[in-house]
This record gives C-alpha cells, structure tokens and sequence, in this order.
C-alpha cells in the first residue's frame, strides 16, 4: 500500500491554523492566571484551621479531581443554563479551565505549604505580622518555590486539555484541525502539523513559566 503526503496543500489554511493557536495561547494564559490564582486562595483556605468554608473547598478539589475534564464542561456548557447561567462557548471554556487547574493548583500549592515550619508562623505573629502579611510574605513564596515544577507541568496538562473545549464548537486549534481535515481529508498532515503545534506550544511554555519562575522565585532548573 503507498500513499501521497500533501503537506503543501495545507498553505492556503494558515490563517485558520493561526486563528485557531492564538485562541488557544489566549485560553492558556488567562486559564493559567485565573487557575493558579484560584489555587493559592485555596491552599491558603485549606492550610488553616478547619472551617465549613475548608471542608466545602476541599469537596470541591474532590469532585473536580475525581470527573472528566470533559464532564465538567458539558455540565457548564449544557447544564448552568437550566439554571439561568447562560454563557458563550469561550466563557465557559475559560471557567472550566480555571475551575480544573484551580483545584489542582489547590493541592499542589498546599503540599508546599505543609513542610514549612510551625516556628515560622509563631515568629512572625511575634514580630507583629497579620496572618494575611505572614502568608503572603514568608509563607507563600518559599511554598510555590518548592512545588513549581510540579505546578508548571500542571498548568501545561490544562494547556494541552484544553483541545477538548473543540467538542463545544470553540474554535481554539483542534476545532480548527478538524475543520481542515473535513475539507482536504488530509487527515494524517493536518493532525501531524498539529501535534507539533501543540508539542512547541508545550515547550514554550514551559521555558516561558520557569524563566518565570527562575526570575521572580528563585526556583532552580531541575
């Protein structure tokens, strides 16, 4: 059996492929800045003493870690709306993608934040710190500096999820490939060129987040 690879044919939908990346890129972005934020509240609420609002968040964690990706969409997508929230496709792509990584991030950050000394806490209400100055200052750091790979590659598993939001009709750079291979039915190109896409997409990431990292943490490379 032979077969013909017709990569050229695939020029004259550059744009679409662009059109479809950068929207990922965009997803990706404000997902990872939306999810990690919502994760440092959680370890925060999850590090201290146990209250109705720690055992509700850690419900949460628990659903989101244990249901598909793609479930957790189909319920913002399909069923908020028998509720009365109604939201675009883009919307609820992003709030899916920030409510995953953020119970992750939760647990991941928090796993940080247990190994930090008891002492540290007892010092700094000593020297007058609030809890909130203590966290934020002494806690906090050392904390995402121990556990930032570990969140980094976190954030990229949303990243690449985020080809599921397709299934929807968002038109981030799955949609796109999709749509290309029904018009060309060059299935084996359209998907090559996008499996590399997203696999430089991953690695730019990544380099981009521990540089990020290195910068502002001082988290060594690994």
């Amino acid at each position: 059996m032979t077969g013909h690879l017709d990569f050229p044919a695939l020029w004259p939908y550059r744009q679409e492929l662009l059109s479809g990346l950068w929207v990922t890129i965009q997803l990706s972005v404000l997902a990872t800045l939306g999810g990690v934020g919502l994760g440092i509240l959680g370890a925060a609420i999850r590090s201290g003493k146990t209250t109705l609002l720690s055992r509700l968040w850690g419900g949460y964690v628990a659903v989101i870690r244990n249901t598909p990706f793609m479930v957790q969409l189909f319920f913002i997508v399909f069923g908020l709306p028998n509720i009365g929230f109604r939201l675009t496709a883009g919307e609820a792509a992003l709030l899916t993608m920030i409510i995953n990584l953020g119970a992750y991030s939760t647990e991941i950050i928090r796993a940080g934040i247990q190994v930090t000394p008891k002492g540290q806490w007892e010092a700094c209400r000593v020297l007058g710190f609030t809890r909130l100055q203590t966290f934020l200052r002494v806690i906090l750091p050392p904390a995402l500096q121990r556990i930032y790979p570990s969140l980094v590659g976190q954030c990229i598993i949303v990243m690449l999820g985020s080809s599921v939001v397709s299934q929807v009709s968002y038109q981030e750079l799955t949609f796109q490939s999709s749509l290309i291979q029904s018009r060309t039915f060059l299935s084996f190109e359209v998907y090559l060129v996008t499996t590399a896409i997203y696999l430089l997409l991953s690695i730019a990431m990544r380099q981009l987040l521990m540089l990020i990292g290195r910068r502002w943490l001082g988290v060594t490379a690994k």
